[in-house]
């Protein structure tokens, strides 16, 4: 039943994502691509800023995940560095490959959320609903492993999964994305010291 709603939710912010980027606002030589991924993720803790309530975690395969943990996470202040956590979420993720427009410029991330939160006899966990479009750059490539890892406006950096060679091809370091994001994260502390 959890699942369901946060299935819901993603379906939701799906439809404003949609309808938010449904206006071109330039051409490209390369097309926008995008996916839908139900992602399960299981990660230690690498870092934690208390004030914005950025949580930074390195996955089994070494991948780097960002998120804010919502403020409906009332317990967010048992999460400490080293902890395991596991993120399930869906994501949705439209890439625009073109220069940002002047309202991108001056202001290159946008982000919409809502969210809940566990019983205080659970362990810490939440539902956090997020939309977010940013202007991000392309900090490195691995086509071995097939990921983008790219930096935010907040100096933030996300992994990102590529599945079409020809377009990793390419890309190239230092090329600026317009990334629209749109994610429900259900976020829960495993009580282990390191990842297994």
């Amino acid at each position: 039943m959890k699942n369901l709603k946060i299935y819901a939710l993603l379906l939701a912010f799906l439809f404003v994502t949609i309808n938010v980027n449904a206006q071109d606002v330039s051409e490209s030589k390369l097309a926008p691509r995008e996916k839908i991924n139900i992602v399960t993720k299981k990660g230690s803790v690498s870092s934690i800023v208390k004030e914005t309530r950025e949580i930074t975690i390195i996955g089994e395969n070494a991948e780097i995940v960002s998120f804010v943990a919502d403020e409906a996470i009332e317990r967010f202040d048992e999460i400490a560095v080293g902890d395991v956590i596991v993120v399930e979420y869906g994501e949705y993720m439209k890439a625009e490959f073109r220069n940002p427009t002047p309202e991108e410029i001056a202001e290159p991330l946008i982000i919409i959320a809502e969210g809940g939160k566990s019983e205080l006899d659970m362990d810490p966990a939440g539902a956090v609903g997020a939309l977010l479009r940013a202007v991000v750059t392309i900090e490195a490539i691995n086509r071995p492993l097939m990921i983008v890892i790219v930096q935010g406006p907040r100096g933030n950096f996300a992994t990102i999964d590529v599945e079409d060679v020809s377009l990793l091809e390419k890309l190239h370091v230092g090329q600026v994305v317009i990334l629209t994001y749109a994610e429900v994260i259900a976020i829960s502390l495993n009580k282990v010291s390191s990842v297994e």
